[in-house]
């Protein structure tokens, strides 16, 4: 997996400091940093106010993650009491931003609750089905929710351009195997392919967009969506890609997401999803190629070179594919490229664990529980406010003792939320 410059540079004090910079008047009582890993794009850590709440402050360093902490701060911000009201889930709270040197750093509220890898999705009753339906309700939010705070709005020719344009800028690389680009250009002219009604969408949601509590009756629920920085009016099947690299649980989500979705129906969402999961990799290579970096291109192009080799004679065509291929070209790859154009690390948003530190069996082990809350009561004001701050505004099993399957898949959610939680977020 690539990684950015930076880390937590800053230490969980200062970062706390800078809370009373945008939510003046709060009193700081506690810092520590979040306890999920993450790829370092961002300095973060969580801060204990007097009156018990807890927020965390993300500061970006560089053009990307100042503007991708932007595009949160105005997104969490369109979404009004109205708005949240419609979502069957909690979207953290805009609190306030301030300047820590040279970085933006943005405060919100730190929402409680639990992550899944991709991967370790199960199908089924419980978490499959409510990420399927918290996606429709995003889905089904109103149009106006974009367009009143000014944020993009495409139709479905302008998405369809837009692949269109990074394919071409990918192949001109020369690093895109030739019969990928020759698939992804047939999937662009194919019509269709892009006849659906744009939805507000998140942008590109990740298995680890999710937080959930699991509900002693009907297992594992969302309770939590993260990553709105990418807030926008456009094609649904955005939200659905990352189900290429969740064998398990597409099928449940697919089905959940439909029968909560009052759209009318998208016979190529899926093939979409897949298409847009694979254009992923062409991301990457753009992203290397615009910086320069040749490291990044290699990891690209050895990337698109796995994901063509898993490809079929008969599966050139994204059309005719429409399932295994595609699917098992994905699944070939055990990493996927976080691009820059989407794909944001959910450690920077949430004090979650993360899964892919646990082994499936394993209990919880105290090093994953992260630093203890340090209370700062003791510690004069001008000693914690550095200078640098400024203020700115289904079917049986094959047990054979009659188990209904979807009983097994909850049973197994349950399982591995449990495996990588605590209680609520510490």
């Amino acid at each position: 997996m690539p990684t950015y410059p930076g880390g937590m540079a800053r230490s969980p004090f200062t970062l706390a400091a800078a809370v009373t910079a945008a939510l003046p008047g709060a009193e700081v009582v506690g810092a520590r940093t979040l306890t999920a890993g993450g790829d370092g794009r961002y300095d973060s850590a969580v801060a204990t106010l007097a009156d018990g709440r807890e927020l965390t402050i993300r500061v970006g360093d560089d053009d990307e993650t100042a503007r991708e902490l932007a595009s949160e701060s105005l997104a969490l911000r369109a979404l009004t009491a109205g708005a949240r009201a419609m979502l069957p889930f909690r979207v953290p709270e805009y609190i306030g931003e301030t300047r820590l040197g040279d970085g933006r750093a943005l405060v919100t509220e730190l929402l409680p609750g639990f992550q899944i890898e991709a991967s370790h999705v199960p199908g089924g009753r419980g978490a499959a089905e409510s990420m399927g339906a918290s996606i429709a309700a995003v889905h089904a939010l109103p149009a106006s929710v974009v367009r009143n705070a000014g944020l993009t709005a495409r139709g479905a020719e302008e998405v369809r351009e837009e692949v269109r344009q990074l394919v071409d800028r990918a192949a001109a690389t020369g690093r895109v195997p030739a019969r990928l680009t020759v698939r992804w250009r047939e999937a662009v002219e194919d019509d269709d392919l892009w006849r659906f009604e744009s939805a507000v969408t998140l942008g590109g949601v990740q298995s680890t967009s999710f937080l959930f509590d699991d509900d002693p009756d009907q297992g594992p629920e969302v309770v939590g969506v993260l990553h709105w920085h990418g807030l926008s009016l456009g094609d649904p099947a955005v939200d659905l890609a990352w189900l290429s690299s969740a064998p398990d649980a597409a099928g449940a989500v697919h089905a959940s997401y439909a029968q909560a979705s009052d759209r009318a129906p998208d016979a190529a969402l899926a093939v979409r999803g897949r298409l847009l999961a694979e254009l992923d990799f062409a991301r990457w290579l753009v992203h290397g190629d615009s910086l320069h970096r040749t490291d990044i291109m290699d990891d690209a192009a050895a990337l698109l070179e796995s994901l063509a080799e898993g490809l079929r004679e008969n599966d050139l065509s994204v059309i005719q594919a429409r399932g295994e291929g595609v699917d098992s070209a994905l699944d070939a790859l055990d990493r996927v490229p976080a691009t820059a154009a989407a794909r944001v690390n959910t450690s920077m948003q949430t004090d979650a664990y993360n899964p892919a530190d646990l082994l499936p069996g394993e209990d919880l082990p105290d090093e994953n529980i992260g630093d203890a809350t340090e209370d700062l009561r003791e510690i004069a004001e001008s000693d914690l406010l550095p200078r640098d701050i400024d203020s700115v505004d289904g079917p049986k099993s094959d047990f054979g003792d009659g188990t209904d399957s979807a009983d097994e898949a909850q049973r197994a959610a349950r399982a591995a939320l449990q495996r990588w939680t605590s209680s609520s977020s510490e």
